[in-house]
């Protein structure tokens, strides 16, 4: 499978860049998937829907189907976090999986940058991270982007996972 990520830190640009990614991605042909690492609690389940109620009465998991998508949400109940190698192995075939977030992990990876957050780059310190995206200039060993210029960001990840 070819994996590449978005990371950086809260309000970096990272979800934003990730929607225009597989946007521009699937509109070149692509089959993307993603992951979405949430360092919070989540849920995408709401209180008294029947899948709601079969977790609270103890379902390790619950597969919610339709004749338009389905969603299988697994309790962890006290089991460590899977890791993203695990999470990867459930997916469906794709052409390509995007990762946001997972900054530790080794992937190759684009870094959003904001230079309003105040927070220092990522990348001098991590060769995982193949390119920045920022909205100010940068003068770093590796590729620049303009955070906005999704389509040069695209032809960058493409070229990197030979597709």
């Amino acid at each position: 499978m070819r994996i590449y990520g978005v990371a950086g830190w809260k309000n970096a640009g990272k979800t934003g860049l990730m929607e225009r990614l597989v946007s521009e991605i699937t509109a070149r042909g692509f089959t993307v998937s993603t992951v979405k690492h949430a360092h919070h609690t989540f849920d995408v389940d709401h209180p008294g829907k029947d899948s709601h109620r079969h977790r609270v009465a103890g379902a390790t998991e619950v597969l919610l189907a339709s004749r338009n998508r389905f969603a299988l949400m697994h309790e962890l109940r006290n089991e460590d976090e899977p890791t993203l190698e695990e999470l990867l192995s459930k997916l469906a075939p794709v052409d390509l999986i995007l990762v946001e977030g997972y900054k530790r992990d080794q992937h190759p990876k684009v870094e959003a940058h904001r230079a309003e957050t105040g927070n220092s780059l990522i990348a001098p310190d991590d060769p995982t991270i193949r390119a920045v995206a920022s909205d100010v200039p940068l003068d770093i060993d590796r590729p620049v982007f303009d955070l906005n210029d999704t389509v040069s960001i695209a032809d960058f990840i493409l070229r990197e996972v030979g597709l």
